[in-house]
């Protein structure tokens, strides 16, 4: 089985240099379904939960997915803005002082 990846291409259209491999991750478990969906954002979150750059991109990443199948498929949509709703309220009640300004500029 042949997998075609779409390129994140936030570089060319915000100036934001990837950190991470996030996105080509999720391309890899939207090809897979929702239960990967979820697996990778789990497993995400557990490695990377205590570095605030990684976690910053994660809502990014999350956030471009929402928006890649808002109108291609209710289903991925759902569960990508769920996710990112979940993280980014993570993200205001544990992230503090320079993290948080870091989180805010650069998802803003």
């Amino acid at each position: 089985m042949e997998i075609r990846l779409e390129n994140w291409n936030i570089e060319a259209v915000t100036g934001y240099k990837p950190l991470t491999t996030f996105y080509l991750d999720f391309s890899i478990a939207d090809k897979f379904g929702l239960t990967a969906i979820q697996d990778t954002f789990d497993m995400a979150f557990r490695e990377y939960k205590n570095n605030y750059k990684y976690i910053t991109e994660l809502v990014m990443v999350l956030n471009w997915k929402i928006w890649r199948w808002h109108k291609h498929d209710d289903d991925y949509a759902k569960l990508y803005n769920t996710l990112w709703e979940k993280l980014d309220e993570w993200c205001m009640d544990n992230l503090k002082g320079e993290e948080l300004d870091y989180y805010i500029q650069t998802t803003d």
